[in-house]
């Protein structure tokens, strides 16, 4: 891949698309090229097409799309699903119409049965029922792998999916009722921690769920990283799993957050709200085998993350529907 290669990160002002920008230009990338929303709305066929006819793109890299936890999930299914769905299609469509020769798409670990055996291999896909509770976000994820195989298959592009797990890290979102699980605890301990601090009182944090499900999470440098090494190099398949292959329970990650945020209150946990999937581990040994694995830690992860939200405060991002 020449340094001067056109590259175009779909959702570049985002979490995912924000680091992998970062890593690019660590690389010496020097011609990528973003649009925020408000330039460029992916969900409009026609903008998207007059697009890619002026800028041309080489590489096209999917960051780009509508995301929540389960609560965000649960109340706007139609969002999920049409909105996702509206952005990757554009987004293929156009990339093979202009006869972009590699596209690499994103998706998620939620694109797996809900009881599919642990850990989660990339052929396990459509193997059984989803989770009820993000269903309308994989299902669209699924039909942007399925788009990109397709295309693969049928014209031979260099068009790839990485599955990413649990992402973190900064420039997430830490609004309340849309952001993940990790970012939400951040937030949840620190306010209460703050609100201790001003009144003298140690303010329990209430954590949904009974605690007991088990999640893997990927700093998201570590998934950058993970897309500039599929950049530069030839994959054999389609479908590839990106993460650290090290799960731990939500009540762990709960206690590993308190500790570095430093709230010293009770957790309470909320066994009437929804758990999810009992575990999502991710099998990575392709990309292993491949040549790639991650290199950073989750407490060091979680550290580096709650120091850029404590330095961005008064601007980190808060996602409304």
């Amino acid at each position: 891949m020449e340094k001067n290669t056109k590259i175009y990160i779909a959702g570049h002002r985002g979490m995912v698309g924000s680091a992998i920008w970062r890593a690019l230009e660590a690389k010496g990338y020097t011609h990528l090229v973003g649009k925020t929303s408000k330039e460029l709305d992916l969900r409009n066929k026609q903008a998207v097409e007059s697009f890619f006819d002026e800028e041309k793109p080489d590489v096209v890299i999917d960051a780009a799309a509508r995301v929540g936890g389960i609560l965000a999930n649960n109340n706007y299914p139609y969002q999920f699903l049409m909105e996702n769905m509206q952005i990757q299609n554009n987004l293929i469509d156009s990339s093979l119409s202009a006869d972009v020769q590699k596209f690499i798409f994103l998706g998620s670990s939620c694109i797996y049965p809900k009881l599919a055996p642990q850990p989660l291999k990339e052929e396990y896909l459509l193997t059984g029922p989803l989770e009820p509770t993000n269903e309308w976000y994989a299902i669209a994820k699924i039909t942007g792998v399925k788009a990109c195989e397709a295309i693969r298959k049928q014209f031979g592009k260099d068009y790839i999916s990485l599955m990413p797990t649990n992402l973190y890290g900064p420039y997430d979102n830490f609004d309340l009722n849309t952001s993940h699980v990790l970012p939400a605890m951040i937030r949840k301990f620190h306010d209460s921690k703050i609100k201790g601090l001003e009144t003298g009182v140690t303010e329990p944090v209430e954590v949904w769920g009974s605690g007991t499900p088990m999640r893997e999470f990927l700093f998201v440098e570590d998934l950058a990283d993970a897309v500039v090494f599929a950049l530069e190099n030839q994959f054999q398949d389609n479908l590839y799993n990106v993460g650290t292959g090290v799960d731990l329970t939500i009540k762990d990650l709960a206690e590993l957050i308190q500790k570095i945020v430093g709230h010293t209150g009770e957790i309470i946990w909320d066994s009437s709200k929804p758990d999810g999937t009992p575990r999502k581990l991710m099998d990575v040994s392709k990309m292993t085998d491949a040549g790639w694995k991650a290199k950073v830690g989750l407490e060091e992860g979680i550290r580096r993350t709650y120091d850029w939200f404590l330095e961005n405060q008064e601007t980190f991002k808060q996602v409304k529907i």
